[in-house]
């Protein structure tokens, strides 16, 4: 059997003669760029800057329970990544000029010349989040004072690639719960 092809031409689409095109209205919310209703973006908040300091991961959330962390080291060790405990104190944690070697000025990044303390070392061959659980709690014993935070590293990319806060101090008062942290909105 013999198969014949046959050359189609294009076809242009054209406005059709005497439609009117649609034009925006000059509206306010047509002329504005927004994530959502002008009702709802006067109830957004504004977080405070002063005395409301974060680490890492989760750390803007109140303290998280055994439970909580353990559920976190699962998923750290379900992706086949290394555990590990990190503590620093109070006057060590934050990033800034006094406790980092530098050239330039203070950077948020975890790769600035900070480092915490390891606490013992990676925990290779954990299986569950139980063991790091018993870990937290014997470096809060010893450390009751300082933060502490579990990181994930992942041994094929050889970077850290999860961390969070596990315990603050409760002799800082660097924290504001959520209700406290912020300004703005409908409350001004």
């Amino acid at each position: 059997m013999a198969c014949t092809i046959a050359a189609v031409a294009p076809v242009a689409v054209r406005p059709v003669a005497g439609a009117p095109l649609k034009q925006a209205r000059n509206t306010f919310a047509a002329r504005t760029v927004s994530n959502a209703t002008i009702k709802k973006t006067t109830a957004m908040q504004v977080w405070t800057p002063l005395n409301n300091k974060f680490f890492e991961t989760f750390s803007y959330l109140p303290p998280m329970t055994d439970a909580e962390i353990s559920r976190q080291v699962d998923y750290i060790v379900g992706n086949g990544w290394t555990p590990c405990l990190e503590f620093a104190g109070a006057e060590s944690a934050y990033t800034s000029n006094e406790n980092c070697v530098r050239m330039q000025n203070t950077t948020c990044l975890y790769y600035d010349n900070r480092y915490w303390t390891m606490w013992k070392l990676p925990m290779f061959g954990c299986t569950d989040g139980g063991q790091v659980i018993r870990e937290v709690q014997a470096c809060r014993r010893a450390f009751p004072d300082a933060y502490i935070r579990v990181v994930g590293f992942d041994p094929v990319r050889q970077v850290q690639v999860s961390g969070f806060l596990v315990n603050r101090p409760s002799s800082v008062r660097d924290y504001q719960g959520p209700s406290t942290r912020s300004v703005g909105g409908t409350h001004f």
